[in-house]
């Protein structure tokens, strides 16, 4: 495998040594940030469309920031191979903070939502940019670590961020789940500067050849994207038409922004991206599922389907502190094997909840075995990413690697909702075949995980 940093020969030992401490400290806070956003919105949005009286946009207001972002990521990936992540990070925070101050001044649901797209954009250039900080700050000795502290700083958030959300809404009012985060992404950001001027200075480059072709088919992604995520809050026959021709844009526009062998699961970074891509839509097949299940078929109030959820996001936490601090597999395929195999596990354990006479515990113990799968496997797939790319690459394949995992996920969740929508009433068979899809795709990743390793390494 191709290593590229450009860490300094003296490595740092630890994430808090005196050279990494602001560094981390800053990308993590802005890691954190991002998902305090994108949960605590929705635990706002109803308020929102109620005092605007914006209800027929509110599906417009999350499907409009996924298209941004998808759009963002390609853009950022660009940017980041061409000139370096300093300017990408700098413009997603400028991007990030200006839609959340329209947002939270917007007097009417159609500005709200402009606010919404732009924040989103703003979101898709800054991820694709720390993890190319990643790639040339920190050393590969690091990078599973740090890579847990993104996780960390993901699962906090999806803890407490909906309770604090709701707090906010009560108290403050709903402005204020967007104003009063830029207060703390403005710092976040300057920590970060100071690292960033130390590495090695990149000689800007002019954008690859085909660079406009791409973000023209990002564009269809991120269209085609939010027809995906509207068709999925419809019914009956418009709900099919709308998904239909979200898939068949996606069709045509998702494999020319992934590496070539992506669809026939090349070896290496073509499966890396399919591996995570997988994983995404298990995982959040299942996750849509579980609160619905437990509460028509097992009688859960709504606030005990959520702990089931907390569960598996604390299990998530567990794994990827795990794969931070064990010695690196002699394969790269190990850590991916091991994660998709109790994602495959875990997935199919939940349907347990659908047979009477079994407690509701073995399934609860099966979705945590998910969830650990998922920290042992996302982080080790991020760094196989950096490992597997080029200096001149990192920001392209890092821009792939969360495109096909945003997408994944969009598209199962669309597809969920058409499953436990086309009949009256959900039912067990509804709930068994979703959850079936799921371990399907941890099982068809856990069988692709050996073609990590590239032919060379094999």
């Amino acid at each position: 495998m191709t290593t590229a940093t450009a860490a300094p020969a003296s490595d740092p030992l630890d994430l808090w040594s005196p050279r990494l401490r602001a560094m981390t400290v800053g990308i993590v806070a802005l890691v954190s940030l991002l998902a305090f956003e994108a949960l605590a919105v929705g635990t706002a949005m109803p308020t929102v469309a109620r005092s605007l009286d914006g209800l027929g946009l509110y599906a417009l207001a999350f499907g409009g920031p996924f298209a941004s972002g998808v759009v963002a990521m390609v853009v950022s990936g660009i940017w980041c191979d061409a000139r370096g992540p300093r300017p990408a990070m700098w413009h997603g925070v400028a991007w990030f903070v200006a839609g959340l101050a329209v947002a939270g001044a917007a007097t009417t649901m159609g500005t709200l939502v402009a606010g919404r797209v732009v924040q989103g954009f703003g979101s898709g250039l800054l991820s694709v940019a720390l993890y190319v900080i990643v790639g040339q700050a920190y050393p590969e000795g690091l990078r599973r670590r740090i890579f847990a502290a993104f996780a960390a700083a993901w699962v906090v958030p999806s803890l407490v961020g909906p309770a604090v959300a709701g707090l906010i809404v009560e108290h403050l009012g709903w402005r204020w789940v967007f104003l009063a985060v830029p207060a703390i992404a403005v710092p976040a950001v300057l920590l970060v500067q100071p690292g960033l001027r130390a590495l090695a200075a990149r000689v800007p480059t002019r954008p690859p050849t085909g660079a406009l072709a791409r973000i023209g088919w990002a564009c269809g992604a991120g269209a085609s994207a939010a027809l995906l995520h509207h068709g999925g809050q419809q019914r009956g026959v418009l709900a099919a038409g709308l998904v239909g021709a979200a898939l068949a844009g996606l069709l045509v526009s998702v494999p020319r922004l992934l590496p070539a062998g992506f669809l026939r699961a090349a070896r290496g970074l073509p499966t890396v991206i399919g591996l995570r891509g997988l994983a995404s839509a298990a995982f959040a097949g299942a996750e849509v599922v579980i609160p619905l299940m437990l509460s028509r078929e097992r009688g859960f109030s709504p606030t005990g389907a959520g702990l089931v959820l907390t569960v598996g996001a604390l299990s998530w936490s567990v794994g990827s502190w795990i794969q931070g601090r064990i010695p690196a597999p002699r394969s790269a395929a190990s850590l991916p094997r091991a994660g998709l195999a109790c994602i495959a596990v875990g997935t199919a354990g939940v349907t347990l909840a659908l047979l009477p006479g079994v407690p509701v515990a073995p399934a609860v113990l099966a979705w945590s075995v998910a969830g650990l799968g998922m920290g042992l496997l996302y982080p080790s797939l991020s760094v196989l990413t950096l490992e597997l790319s080029a200096p001149a690459e990192q920001g392209r394949n890092s821009s792939a690697l969360q495109l096909g995992d945003s997408l994944a996920a969009a598209t199962v969740l669309a597809l969920t909702g058409a499953v436990l929508a086309a009949g009256s009433s959900p039912g067990p068979a509804s709930y068994a075949s979703t959850l079936a899809v799921a371990a399907g795709c941890g099982l068809l990743g856990l069988l692709l995980a050996g073609r990590v390793v590239p032919r060379t390494a094999a």
